[in-house]
């Protein structure tokens, strides 16, 4: 009998598919089709000739743990122990899955806010647990009287995403204001904080829960390598959280990964010393304004992107079909790939709304834009 009877095939690969079986540019799947910085691949082969190719200590290798630890409060002002409060995991998915195996048990309830990203919900029903779903607003902002009165005696943690992927929304102080006042009234609650896209935002900063002091005892932070520098199949990334979280963490950690990649840890701590992270919210930017320049002509309505490297479009004056039928279209017609947003939703809410990727070359949004503006 299936654990996962209900999960089929991830979106992103049947979209990509599709996308490859018709030759359509792929603004579906989130990673960055433009070159890797040259100075980390230097940083890659010069390490290949050295002897860092055995396994690193469990929790990750020391120097990386230190610059992650000098990173956070440089960025945060958040002082980690980079012996007891950080986990480097085989990316961040990976590191969701982990955190969520170690303190969800059979019985338990995960509050997770839709639309969400769509390995949420297998990881809480592997672990034994029940996925509630609570709607965001139409605008993407949090409904918090939605999210307190899910709470049951059986609540054992709330997932958010911020930076939020699909919408590219992000919290405000008003948010984690209110959030904090509902955490304070569950102590019970452990709050898993997906930030991948930590150091993509654009006109509104990104509020981290690392620089919240009545979050950080009990929450455990994802990070992500891959999004922040351009490199999503390196698989990398990391959580933060207080030793007595992590601890739990790591008793599954080592025995689903053990140790993450040795010659990746080792190239990204040596590129730490000279990559400037707030680079990546400037190139995301200009990435961001130039597509929805390329845009402007076209039927599509674009919705605020305040971070991430997604766009999201309302295309209800284009179509009345629903968003996933409407997306194959526009791959087998007009040659351009996105995700529809209702896939995020338990009960596929349909806004008419895609999500289009613009961590692509200038030449790739072009062509694509160009057939986008003939529909």
């Amino acid at each position: 009998m299936s654990k996962l009877p209900n999960i089929t095939t991830s979106i992103f690969s049947v979209m990509s598919q599709l996308a490859n079986e018709h030759g359509a540019i792929n603004l579906s799947q989130g990673f960055p089709n433009f070159p890797v910085d040259c100075r980390l691949l230097d940083s890659v082969k010069q390490l290949l000739h050295e002897n860092v190719h055995q396994y690193t200590p469990m929790a990750g290798l020391p120097i990386l743990l230190e610059k992650i630890a000098q990173q956070t409060q440089k960025q945060y002002g958040r002082k980690v122990n980079p012996n007891t409060e950080i986990l480097i995991t085989a990316g961040a998915t990976q590191g969701i899955y982990t955190a969520i195996n170690a303190w969800i048990q059979t019985g338990d309830e995960v509050i997770v806010l839709d639309p969400c990203y769509d390995s949420y919900e297998p990881s809480i029903l592997m672990a034994g647990g029940k996925a509630v779903h609570v709607a965001l607003n139409p605008d993407y902002t949090p409904n918090f009287n939605q999210i307190e009165a899910a709470i049951s005696s059986k609540t054992k943690m709330l997932i958010i995403n911020n930076p939020h992927n699909p919408t590219g929304k992000i919290w405000n102080e008003q948010d984690f204001e209110a959030l904090e006042t509902i955490l304070d009234k569950h102590p019970q609650i452990i709050l898993l904080s997906d930030e991948v896209y930590e150091y993509i935002s654009f006109a509104q900063p990104h509020i981290s829960c690392n620089s919240r002091e009545k979050l950080v005892h009990k929450t455990v932070v994802v990070s992500s390598f891959g999004k922040s520098l351009h490199i999503t199949g390196w698989k990398m990334g990391y959580l933060i959280a207080p030793e007595n979280l992590l601890n739990e963490i790591k008793k599954v950690h080592q025995f689903l990964v053990f140790s993450v990649n040795s010659v990746a840890q080792n190239s990204i701590a040596a590129y730490l010393d000279i990559v400037n992270l707030e680079e990546v919210k400037a190139m995301y930017q200009r990435k961001k304004e130039y597509f929805s320049s390329l845009l402007q002509n076209s039927k599509l309505q674009l919705l605020p992107c305040e971070g991430t490297y997604f766009q999201v479009v309302d295309y209800s004056t284009i179509s009345k079909q629903n968003d996933v039928d409407f997306a194959k279209e526009l791959i087998t017609k007009h040659g351009v790939a996105a995700i529809p947003i209702s896939v995020f939703y338990e009960n596929k809410t349909d806004y008419k709304r895609l999500r289009f990727c613009f961590a692509k070359t200038d030449e790739t949004l072009e062509l694509a834009a160009e057939k986008l503006n003939r529909i």
